[in-house]
């Protein structure tokens, strides 16, 4: 009884971040709509930011009851999920293609992103002492600001050939506003507090329930919105979901929860940022092997066994 209830509040507290992240991404929207902002610009904020929006609020709960541990394991966990699992399902499900943008920009991104943090975690940078602190949370805010504005900079046509949307009554803009935030709000509670309880109970570090149970359910929206866009044939927006979303998870996410609390990083969580990198590697040598730039369902296969080693590793490592 001691780990069913916490398990289900859990559970719960996941329900909530997808579904408030949902409703707050569609009345943010519909605010961006009604003051003429472009299809793109929303997209690159509103939207994206929205896919984070479920690690950053159990980030900041983590981070706010000392789990720091939880916050940096969320992140890596999340971000590995992205590549090896959601482009490896969305893969098998069609084809990804990969256009010359994202080779060029994301991509590289990515892997900057990801050496920065595991710099950053290794006192490469600032003496930091084993953690990521305000000042690293400055630069990855910074080099998150300058992704974002690269990307606008890099899409002028596209932005002027898109359609506006229809906004959402004021009524039901301000209800999913409303509702979102306090979803987001309890969800992040539910899933901080219990996942430690959890840790506890079950003898797990904070970094183990962070990698493995709390980013596969913050991934959520990531791979659901990867599988739709692949169903229907959208290789950009599947693709582009995945290297956006872990971009701004170190940049934005990490660099916010970083002003709460210096975010402590176990050394031995290494291999799993050698993991991470050498999944990003994995899914660029895909994109230039083959026919054209396009991740195969073979190799989405091998993604997604590379998404099982990758748990089972940190099981066992547990």
């Amino acid at each position: 009884m001691g780990t069913i209830i916490p398990l289900l509040f859990l559970i719960a507290g996941f329900v909530l971040l997808i579904y408030g992240a949902n409703w707050l991404v569609d009345g943010a929207t519909s605010i961006g709509v009604r003051a003429k902002m472009s299809p793109l610009i929303i997209g690159l904020t509103i939207v994206a930011f929205g896919t984070s929006l479920p690690e950053l609020m159990v980030n900041i709960f983590s981070c706010a009851k000392g789990s720091s541990e939880l916050a940096i394991g969320n992140i890596v966990g999340s971000n590995t999920m992205n590549i090896l699992l959601i482009l490896g399902v969305s893969a098998l499900v069609c084809p990804i293609n990969v256009n010359r943008i994202s080779i060029r920009r994301d991509i590289p991104a990515g892997f900057i992103a990801t050496a920065m943090l595991y710099f950053m975690a290794n006192d490469t940078i600032w003496g930091s002492h084993h953690t990521v602190n305000w000042v690293d949370g400055i630069v990855l805010l910074l080099m998150g600001f300058a992704y974002l504005l690269l990307t606008l900079l890099k899409n002028d046509e596209t932005d002027r050939n898109e359609e506006m949307q229809t906004p959402l009554p004021w009524g039901k803009t301000t209800l999913f506003i409303v509702a979102g935030v306090v979803s987001l709000y309890l969800g992040g509670e539910f899933v901080s507090r219990n996942a430690q309880i959890l840790a506890r109970n079950w003898g797990m570090s904070e970094n183990t329930i962070g990698l493995t149970i709390v980013a596969m359910a913050t991934s959520l929206p990531e791979l659901i919105t990867s599988i739709v866009a692949a169903r229907k044939g959208n290789s950009d927006i599947a693709i582009g979901n995945v290297l956006g979303s872990n971009i701004l998870n170190i940049f934005i996410v990490l660099g916010i929860s970083s002003f709460i609390l210096p975010l402590k990083f176990d050394f031995t969580m290494n291999m799993q940022l050698f993991i991470l990198f050498a999944a990003n590697a994995l899914m660029l040598l895909f994109v230039f092997t083959g026919k054209g730039h396009k991740i195969s369902r073979a190799e989405g296969a091998l993604l997604v066994l590379g998404y099982v080693g990758f748990v089972t590793y940190s099981l066992m490592a547990a």
